[in-house]
């Protein structure tokens, strides 16, 4: 299997952190390049009357924070000995973007953390790494806040 580019979805939370932690180590191995991936939803309200959608000046103040924290975890996979490293933003449902950046631009292998939900809160919430391994036209790593622990000790 020749691996070139990895896409590593990030959420900024604890499990996709680890995720890129394995994102690093592969892109790294083979030499490829790594994109960090965030995908983000317009912030809205419902009301009965209707629904009520960020304005511009919130989306700005939202874009230009995703932007930062990306350029936070660039730098962090750069540090990590990652050598090719690009950012990207979609806006929409996470696993479908997910999917849909991975077609449109060749990715070899997609990293996912998952917050491993089980019982009620899967079946409310779903999975988007459940969902991101069923559609995806490339292998798919998932990746648990303690599995990468479990690996560095034993290497």
């Amino acid at each position: 299997m020749r691996i070139t580019r990895v896409l590593c979805a990030v959420d900024f939370s604890e499990p996709s952190r680890e995720a890129l932690y394995f994102a690093v180590d592969v892109a790294r191995q083979y030499g490829a390049e790594l994109t960090l991936l965030h995908v983000y939803a317009v912030p809205g309200y419902a009301f009965p009357e209707g629904v009520v959608v960020a304005g511009p000046e919130v989306m700005t103040d939202i874009l230009a924070e995703i932007e930062r924290s990306l350029e936070t975890w660039k730098k962090e996979a750069t540090v990590r000995g990652a050598l090719n490293v690009c950012t990207a933003t979609e806006q929409g449902s996470a696993s479908v973007e997910i999917v849909r950046y991975a077609e449109d631009h060749d990715i070899d292998l997609i990293v996912v953390g998952t917050h491993g939900r089980g019982g009620l809160a899967h079946v409310l919430l779903g999975s988007v790494a459940e969902k991101v391994v069923r559609k995806a036209p490339c292998p798919v790593l998932t990746v648990r806040t303690a599995d990468h622990h479990l690996v560095e000790a034993r290497l």
